[in-house]
């Protein structure tokens, strides 16, 4: 079995509020300071789960805006 690292963990429970839509299309995920405190884990975790996340496109980093649901 393949080890589930954090960010993967935290990409897998932002991909789920998306699709429940609790986070809906075009919404705004919280900044990484918040999300890093909602999961427990450090900013960097967070920025990693995020590139996950805009890689596969289903989010959208805007320089000094925040990160959107696409």
């Amino acid at each position: 079995m393949e080890p589930v690292y954090e960010w993967q963990r935290v990409a897998a429970d932002i991909e789920r509020r998306i699709s429940a839509g609790e986070i809906p299309q075009g919404g705004r995920l919280e900044n990484e300071r918040e999300l890093a405190d909602r999961y427990g884990v450090s900013a960097g975790t967070v920025r990693r789960a995020v590139r996950d996340l805009r890689d596969r496109g289903l989010v959208a980093t805007l320089p000094a805006k925040g990160t959107y649901v696409r």
